[in-house]
């Protein structure tokens, strides 16, 4: 068995993945680390490219596309390494020492379940990579580059695949915290998510992305905010969205909207069935945790 398992889901974006790889080949040659790739139903050759050029690394495929969640989900449930390091397919660690970073961490704090990295989101690496930040506790985790205990992964319930794309991690931190686990954010290891977060909203699926934030988010309201806590978050998230974006005419998100409001009507029994909700008091100690770490910006020099 394997100390490291890295892990990757991807689809059509095959030269990202090229690059990826590339970047982390000094990793994946190591007798103590595994790496299996889901390719979630591509058509641009992505299996073969793999399965050529790659020997060592394990790849599996959906016939047909299932989503990042399932596909994360799939990965996890193969994994037999301690660790776990999950990656997007367009990032890359900048940090050297990965490896023994993460073991030590795990070392330190037994009660951490998952360690969240420190990302920096740009299409160009950082000008430089210092930090002063410390490890510290936090409500949750990002999801282009983390690793998981895997012990406290088996502990938990999947990740809601019915969710698609987004809210997963939140799902899984809510989970953790309730089981006694801890999320932490590790500066020390530094990855490099190769996107340009500002043009997204240009992206053609620019709606389809802010229907499934926004759904997700209402369905983690259901799944474990306390009763008494749930149309004031809803009205809240609702106006800052119509004072953001509708009134200043953007009907993409007005149609987005409206499509995700749809999605928690649709899905009621299923978010009362699966409910895990947290007491009064969990959540004020939840509340309590900093922020979850999502972009790190270098300090001006």
């Amino acid at each position: 068995m394997s100390s490291f398992s890295i892990l990757i889901t991807t689809k059509n974006r095959i030269n990202e993945l090229k690059y990826t790889l590339g970047k982390i080949e000094h990793l994946i040659q190591l007798k103590n680390v595994d790496c299996i790739i889901c390719d979630d139903g591509s058509a641009d050759d992505t299996f073969e490219y793999v399965e050529t050029n790659y020997s060592n690394i394990e790849i599996i495929k959906n016939t047909t596309s299932k989503g990042l969640i399932f596909s994360r989900n799939r990965l996890l449930n193969l994994t037999t390494s301690k660790y776990a390091i999950s990656l997007d397919d367009d990032a890359h660690f900048l940090t050297t020492d990965v490896l023994e970073l993460i073991e030590s961490h795990f070392n330190n704090y037994s009660k951490s379940a998952l360690a969240s990295f420190r990302v920096y989101w740009g299409e160009n690496e950082p000008v430089h990579t210092n930090s002063n930040e410390k490890t510290l506790r936090v409500k949750g985790f990002v999801g282009c580059g983390h690793v998981w205990n895997m012990k406290a992964w088996n502990e938990i319930s999947n990740y809601p695949d019915w969710f698609v794309f987004y809210g997963e991690e939140e799902f899984a931190s809510f989970q953790l915290f309730k089981n006694g686990w801890e999320v932490h954010y590790l500066p020390s290891v530094l990855v490099h998510h190769r996107v340009d977060v500002r043009s997204r909203k240009k992206d053609k699926d620019y709606r389809l992305r802010l229907r499934r934030s926004l759904r997700s988010g209402w369905y983690l309201y259901f799944l474990f905010y306390p009763w008494k806590l749930i149309p004031k978050k809803l009205t809240y998230t609702l106006w800052m969205q119509f004072k953001l974006k509708v009134i200043k005419g953007d009907f993409k998100a007005f149609m987005a909207i409206l499509q995700a409001m749809g999605d928690v009507l649709i899905n009621i029994p299923r978010l009362m069935k699966n409910s895990n909700r947290l007491s009064s008091e969990e959540y004020k100690r939840y509340l309590q945790l900093p922020d979850t770490k999502l972009y790190w910006k270098p300090e001006k020099l």
